[in-house]
């Protein structure tokens, strides 16, 4: 006997699937061996950013048909589609690397407009790299759908010499290479051993980051985030992803309903509690601003300033995703912070149930190796702190997970660069001296364009034993693998006329992680004097392209770097067309 057709008068697929005028449309259904059941049922988008570019993508089609499995279980009509990626770890120190932050508003639009082409009603996410994590979430808020976020899991660390090893490891040892304290066989070894499986970079670098924030800010299941890519268990958590899509959907439980303010502050909590990378003070404000949330990177370091850090790992730790996952995950570290009362509990989560009731379900303890208990912590204060000053008025971000407090207060010379590419060639020829303030500039947003990240060169200059002996700032971003005494995000960036566009050779730039603040020993009529004499932004070759696009719409990164007006500006939204 035929089912009942599901009624859809609020379902946006009614636009595809339902009435003699829609006999086109069905006819297409047909031909790709779909019934009428099929047909009839909430139509769910299971988009993945699966490629071939690097083992952070390549598990992620197999994990979509587990999901696709769950939806079908869920009496929903899955239908499978892909985005793009842009895989920092290839795009690292080199051209490649302004694409990154430009794919994460990519990778939002394609599957907004995919998901509104095609009229589906709820969306179920995969991502595996850094830039693919938010841009998913930002779409899920964006198009107001029922969504359930899934990572793709990471890689397994590497062995060598006894010692766990990651690409962070590799990055490093380029410097210990070009110091001349490694040998080519040995770095040939390195490299062999580094990344030996799927999944996204071990450490909690961006995608790892980003997979833990999923879970607190509740667009994901508990503790998915956390089985690395090659453990079949992943298939388990993609199934009932599939299935939890449903039963949001059945409840019209939104992407709106989940991610909140008080939702942005939990993940911000995470975020600081496992030393996180600085990119998300870019992802949570650019995630709140798809919801018409006003969450600044100011606003992310008031709470990375007030919330302990004990977790314990890479780069500022020891211990990696994979451990992080045997010692209980997320759901641990969302307890202990409940326990010091940083935790909002009535937000609600992907399983349709408050974060205060996942809480009460989760069984297990900190086991005092890779999660602390909160009382006693490695450091009281979080891992990521903001910084505000003349020299960035908009503020600026630096990660001191791992830094002893007497590394955290720093007064130097300015060395300036235009490029990270000077200041790589500089950094390479021994061409800076202990004690100066690096300043990587014309590298933010807009100016890069794509605001690339600086890993070539912080990793030359730890390589190098220079970490703790010199400071950085730059308009442009940093790795989550990114370690020392490294300020990034410092706005307004210097294509649009920032202070840091305004620097020169010698002037005494201090950085104090402590307090919070980043000054140059200038006066305002000193300052204002320079920006009267200042040449505009410098010329950049990317006059046409993507890369141009993005330069003209791209807003300032306190704001998380957005691309459209976002929802304070919408007239409608998607669900309800």
């Amino acid at each position: 006997m035929a089912k009942a057709h599901t009624d859809k008068t609020n379902l946006p697929s009614r636009h595809v699937t339902e009435g003699p005028e829609r006999a086109p449309h069905r006819s297409y259904f047909y031909a790709m061996g779909l019934g009428d059941d099929e047909i009839h049922q909430p139509w769910v988008g299971v988009a993945t950013c699966w490629n071939e570019a690097a083992p952070c993508n390549i598990a992620l089609n197999r994990q979509a048909q587990a999901v696709k499995l769950g939806v079908k279980q869920g009496n929903g009509t899955p239908r499978e589609f892909t985005t793009i990626t842009v895989t920092d770890g290839i795009a690292m120190g080199h051209e490649g690397m302004r694409s990154s932050l430009a794919s994460r508003d990519a990778i939002a639009d394609t599957v907004e407009l995919t998901m509104r082409g095609h009229c589906y009603d709820a969306l179920v996410g995969l991502a595996g790299c850094d830039k693919s994590l938010p841009g998913m979430m930002m779409a899920m808020v964006r198009l107001n759908t029922p969504s359930v976020f899934i990572y793709g899991g990471s890689i397994l660390p590497g062995r060598l010499n006894g010692k766990d090893v990651t690409v962070q490891d590799v990055f490093e040892a380029v410097g210990q290479h070009q110091a001349g304290n490694m040998s080519d066989a040995e770095l040939e070894i390195l490299e062999r051993v580094a990344c030996p499986s799927a999944g996204a970079c071990g450490g909690q670098f961006t995608a790892n980051t980003m997979a833990c924030v999923s879970e607190a800010i509740g667009l994901a299941l508990p503790n998915s985030s956390g089985a690395p890519a090659p453990y079949e268990s992943r298939d388990q958590y993609s199934i009932a992803s599939g299935l939890a899509v449903m039963n949001l959907l059945e409840k019209n439980i939104r992407a709106r309903d989940v991610v909140t303010r008080k939702s942005l502050e939990n993940a911000a909590r995470v975020v600081a509690c496992t030393g996180g990378s600085t990119n998300a003070g870019l992802h949570l404000p650019a995630i709140a601003h798809e919801a018409g949330i006003e969450f600044t990177l100011q606003d992310v370091c008031d709470i990375f300033r007030d919330t302990p850090y004990f977790v314990d790992l890479k780069p500022g730790g020891q211990y990696v995703a994979k451990d992080l996952y045997e010692a209980g995950g997320v759901p641990i570290v969302m307890k202990e912070l409940r326990k010091a009362g940083l935790i909002h509990e009535d937000c609600m989560t992907a399983t349709g149930k408050t974060m205060g009731e996942v809480i009460d379900e989760t069984r297990g303890e900190a086991d005092g190796k890779v999660i602390y208990p909160v009382e006693t912590p490695i450091t009281k204060t979080g891992g990521v702190v903001g910084l505000i000053g003349n020299l960035a008025p908009e503020g600026a971000i630096v990660k001191v997970a791992g830094m002893e407090a007497q590394h955290q207060i720093f007064t130097g010379p300015a060395r300036c660069f235009e490029s990270e590419e000077e200041a790589f060639a500089a950094v390479k020829a021994r061409q800076y001296k202990e004690g100066e303030v690096i300043v990587i500039r014309n590298e933010g947003p807009a100016g890069g364009p794509g605001m690339r990240e600086m890993l070539a060169t912080t990793a030359a200059l730890s390589g190098q034993g220079m970490g703790k002996k010199v400071a950085l700032i730059t308009d442009g971003r940093f790795s989550g693998a990114t370690r020392g005494f490294c300020v990034g995000h410092v706005g307004p960036e210097a294509a649009h006329g920032g202070p840091i566009a305004l620097l020169r050779n010698g002037d005494v730039i201090t950085l104090n992680a402590i307090e919070g603040t980043i000054s140059v020993a200038l006066s305002d009529e000193e300052l204002m004097e320079r920006k009267a004499e200042w040449k505009g932004p410098k010329p950049t070759i990317y006059a046409s392209g993507a890369l141009w696009k993005y330069a003209q719409l791209v807003g300032s990164a306190k704001y998380g770097a957005c691309t459209h007006p976002g929802a304070a500006a919408e007239q409608h939204i998607y669900m309800d067309l």
